[in-house]
């Protein structure tokens, strides 16, 4: 099999927007909230610390473990997304080019956000 420089590129891309979708973003916190419990605990300063715990269960407990790694999730997206190029490339073009510019542009707003 081979790959081209900027289908990795749209692939990684595409990879990290997903990634961060499901383990950050807001609009995927219904998600999140089946599998993982959010507790809140000050620190000796008081400063609000969440922490992720997941749920119990088989599939709830290793939904939420995956859903509360961000290396681990971006594992699954990354096999996720390439088995959906490689089987259907037509469908998933178009779906990963979304999602790679989403991707680019995230990251374009974080190295602005950072320099302000």
């Amino acid at each position: 099999m081979e790959i081209t420089f900027l289908e990795l590129l749209i692939l990684g891309l595409s990879s990290f927007r997903l990634t961060r979708l499901f383990v950050f973003d807001k609009i995927t916190g219904f998600i999140r909230d089946f599998f993982i419990d959010e507790i809140e605990e000050y620190d000796e300063k008081g400063q609000k610390e969440i922490y992720l715990v997941p749920k119990q269960g088989f599939v709830k407990g290793f939904i939420g473990e995956l859903l509360s790694c961000y290396w681990c999730t971006g594992v699954w997206s990354s096999i996720i997304l390439v088995a959906f190029y490689l089987l259907f490339p037509a469908v998933a073009g178009p779906v990963l080019l979304v999602l790679s510019v989403s991707g680019l542009a995230a990251i374009i707003e974080t190295v602005i956000q950072s320099r302000l």
